[in-house]
């Protein structure tokens, strides 16, 4: 349903914030086409603005994600020449929108490995989800990350850091960051609440096999019942979308993902295990067991008919 419209008055940009900032509500999130001077094919090209504030509600969040390409599909894909995902009003006003503009046209150096993750994610198939496709939407749910939470990974990544703890402000419904202390192995345990659920990336330096590795451990641990069934519920449907948005957005390589109840179990062999898995021993065939020694037993040889006459004559 169109809740507004405006004619224009000006230029595109000259008009721009004056029209959308204005419909941008704290916590309603919101879809807002804004058309362009620009033409293509099928007519005038559009701006297509997903409106998502941190704070607002996550039911409404998950709907609108669900919704979003029904919507695009519906008003005509081809004429929508840029999509603009916001959760604050810098993201989607001219400005930002001109910002997102030059970092889409210039390309960012990436590694090997980055590139490579780059061309799978440019050849996935994104299917449809609409409000019908509940097992999609009921898979994780998305909250947030605090831009505090999201910087401190960012140095995790450049090494900058070796240790980020995640939680969830299970109230304003957001992930935020709970610590940044420089950990060692032997550090681990203490650092994993025994009444709280947590989620952990640790920078694991180590030695394996003559070569010198840091890989980054990505540890959800939950102290059991000691948590409320409400926590639990929302750390196992974080962990996913979380994780998601780490390795795809942030481009991170997580060498393992583990799972913990209680930090005692994270000792030097146990992490070094789950990083570096044993391999298992090729298992021989069974053997035929030979025949006992000198003893040939009765040659199993029979004759033909022919050979059998010959023998008579």
């Amino acid at each position: 349903m169109v809740s507004t419209s405006e004619e224009p008055a000006g230029s595109w940009d000259q008009d721009y914030d004056d029209f959308v900032l204005p419909l941008l509500e704290d916590k309603q999130p919101c879809y807002i086409l804004y058309r362009l001077d620009s033409r293509n094919a099928q007519g005038y090209e559009w701006i297509f603005i997903a409106w998502s504030p941190d704070y607002s509600h996550v039911r409404q969040k998950m709907l609108y994600a669900a919704t979003r390409a029904t919507v695009k599909k519906e008003f005509g894909g081809g004429h929508i020449k840029d999509e603009i995902f916001g959760t604050t009003k810098e993201d989607v006003s001219l400005n930002g929108y001109q910002k997102y503009l030059v970092c889409r046209s210039a390309p960012a150096p990436l590694t090997a490995s980055e590139e490579e993750l780059r061309q799978i994610k440019m050849h996935e198939t994104h299917s449809e989800v609409s409000v019908d496709t509940k097992h999609q939407t009921l898979q994780g749910v998305a909250f947030p990350v605090e831009r505090e939470a999201f910087q401190a990974l960012s140095q995790l990544k450049s090494r900058k850091l070796n240790y980020v703890q995640l939680k969830i402000d299970i109230q304003n419904e957001i992930i935020v960051l709970a610590n940044t202390a420089y950990t060692e192995v032997k550090d681990l345990p203490a650092r994993v609440p025994k009444d709280a659920a947590r989620y952990h990336f640790f920078l694991y330096r180590h030695s394996h096999e003559g070569d010198y590795l840091d890989s980054i451990v990505f540890i959800y641990s939950m102290p059991g019942y000691n948590c409320s069934i409400r926590e639990r519920m929302l750390y196992s449907s974080c962990k996913s979308p979380l994780l998601d948005v780490i390795e795809k957005q942030l481009m991170m390589e997580i060498v393992k993902k583990l799972e913990i109840d209680n930090g005692d179990e994270l000792t030097p062999d146990f992490l070094y295990d789950e990083v570096h898995p044993k391999q298992h021993a090729h298992k021989q065939n069974f053997a035929k067991p030979k025949g006992p020694a000198g003893k040939r037993g009765i040659r199993r040889l029979i004759r033909g008919p022919a050979e059998a006459e010959t023998a008579i004559d």
